[in-house]
């Protein structure tokens, strides 16, 4: 794996930040969050739900995560990985949240299922790595993803309007990567030793 200056991880902040703005001044954006009744009519919503937020500290919360966490995995995985990683995992966050929904004309938005891959692939590649909860109290990686995870299996019980299924898809699709990544390269060093 080689390690690239992180581009996708601000490129990703600017298009939230846009989005979020473009929230501010028109309704439109109620046909970019995603609704679990209407993904098979309007399937855009899977993607375009991610770069939306419901206020400023949610949108300041994420973007923050995403630049920590999100400029060390890319440095990791590459550019073009990295993208395609944090797309997907907010794809599948948002068929977590439709399969945990109680209303499915309840929308979803945010980029929590996308950015809780980029959390599971970091447990899984980097397990050993301190973050810092409430930029105070440190954990290793791995800790800390299995806290969240716990604490949104937990969630889905409760109808506190966080999309915990979001997050828990997001999760299990990152850490599944991580796997998948970390496969690849022990079977390439094994194939070099022959």
């Amino acid at each position: 794996m080689q390690a690239e200056t992180p581009k996708w991880t601000f490129i990703f902040i600017a298009v939230a930040v846009v989005g979020f703005i473009i929230q501010q001044f028109t309704d439109l954006w109620i046909y970019f969050a995603f609704f679990p009744a209407l993904a098979v009519d309007m399937p855009w919503m899977f993607v375009t739900s991610i770069f939306l937020h419901a206020s400023v500290e949610h949108l300041l919360f994420n973007m923050l995560v995403l630049f920590f966490m999100g400029m060390s995995l890319e440095r990791m995985i590459g550019h073009k990985t990295f993208a395609m990683l944090f797309i997907a995992s907010g794809v599948v966050g948002n068929i977590g949240y439709m399969l945990t929904a109680s209303d499915p004309m309840t929308p979803s938005i945010g980029a929590s299922g996308a950015i809780y891959g980029v959390i599971g692939t970091l447990a899984v590649l980097a397990p050993f790595m301190l973050i810092f909860i409430y930029g105070i109290i440190p954990l290793p990686m791995v800790v800390a993803a299995v806290l969240w995870g716990l604490l949104d299996y937990i969630g889905l019980f409760d109808t506190s309007g966080i999309a915990h299924g979001a997050h828990l898809g997001g999760l299990f699709l990152g850490a599944a990567f991580g796997l998948y990544l970390r496969w690849r390269v022990s079977s390439a060093r094994r194939q070099s030793h022959f």
